[in-house]
């Protein structure tokens, strides 16, 4: 009786979350939307979807190459601009453009997806400026832009879409890219709770492993390399060429384990942009929900093995 009721209101909370997922906003060809990282990947995908359903999308690119390509890809409707969100001075320029562009009605949607990896590696390979220059793109710059246009979201009552990672769940490798997650976690989860009386939506994206340039295996493995070659000589005699070989091997296994579909993250961002009741977050990619989320709800002692399987062993190491 008891698990016949149970599963009765399971249906039925399926079932409304079904419908209510469904449901999007209306007059989607009056709304404003700004999408930051648009030279490729998920950015420049998101920014063709959107444009394709009508909406007024303005697509900020870090180079001039890459703004012409998405411009002769899309119709006359969807506008550039330079944006490089580690420079106030673009931010600031590129605030004002946007007020001017919308006007009255406010920016439905911003969509801060600019991001970088570089440089990936073992900590004490590492230096501050190397931390500085991920979190300077990742996180100050999305919290900096997120600061200056969330009036004018504030205004239309909209969206703001932080594309954090799996990886801003648990960190897997060193270096400034999962710290700048974690930090984007958490900037999301505090802007969410402060924008809702405004009737602002926070989402945040959590990808997993997906194809795009900042994982390419010949560029991240040559950041490997000249990591290597920098480190004093004795650092180099405790973790031992095999380290290096390893690491190598492991960047190459990643991409081909990695999702070509980039539409699987933005077909996410399009509904945490244009449904009605939107996720607070959205996973996406095979290995986020079967491998990355499950282990990180997992005791640290578990966590820590199960990764540990994967990294290479130092040559002084035990």
């Amino acid at each position: 009786m008891w698990l016949y009721l149970a599963a009765v209101l399971v249906g039925l909370y399926l079932l409304r979350r079904w419908h209510r997922e469904r449901q999007s906003v209306p007059r989607l060809s009056e709304k404003y939307v700004l999408v930051t990282g648009c030279d490729s990947g998920f950015g420049n995908l998101l920014a063709r979807q959107l444009d394709v359903r009508g909406l007024r999308v303005l697509a900020a690119c870090l180079t001039e190459a890459g703004a012409a390509q998405l411009r002769a890809a899309a119709s006359p409707r969807l506008q550039t601009l330079l944006l490089d969100v580690t420079s106030s001075q673009s931010i600031a320029a590129a605030t004002a453009w946007v007020r001017e562009c919308v006007g009255d009605r406010g920016l439905w949607g911003l969509v801060n997806n600019a991001g970088t990896a570089a440089p990936t590696g073992p900590n004490e390979w590492l230096t501050k400026d190397d931390f500085v220059k991920v979190l300077d793109v990742n996180l100050v710059g999305l919290i900096e832009v997120t600061l200056s246009l969330l009036p004018l979201v504030r205004q239309a009552r909209g969206r703001v879409v932080n594309v954090a990672s799996v990886m801003g769940r648990i960190s897997c490798f060193g270096g400034g890219y999962c710290v700048s997650k974690f930090g984007v976690e958490a900037f999301s989860d505090t802007l969410r709770r402060e924008m809702r009386p405004f009737g602002v939506q926070v989402s945040i994206i959590e990808p997993g492993g997906f194809r795009t340039g900042m994982i390419d295996p010949a560029t991240v493995v040559k950041g490997f390399k000249h990591l290597w070659e920098r480190l004093p000589a004795e650092t180099q005699a405790a973790y031992g060429p095999h380290y290096l070989e390893t690491y190598a091997k492991s960047t190459v296994l990643l991409h081909r384990l990695s999702s070509s579909r980039l539409s699987r993250v933005t077909g996410v961002m399009a509904h945490a942009l244009l449904a009605r009741f939107p996720r607070s977050r959205y996973v996406a990619g095979w290995d986020a929900w079967l491998a990355f989320l499950p282990l990180s709800y997992c005791p640290t002692w578990l966590t820590d093995a199960t990764i540990g399987l994967f990294l290479p062993v130092p040559a002084r190491g035990t």
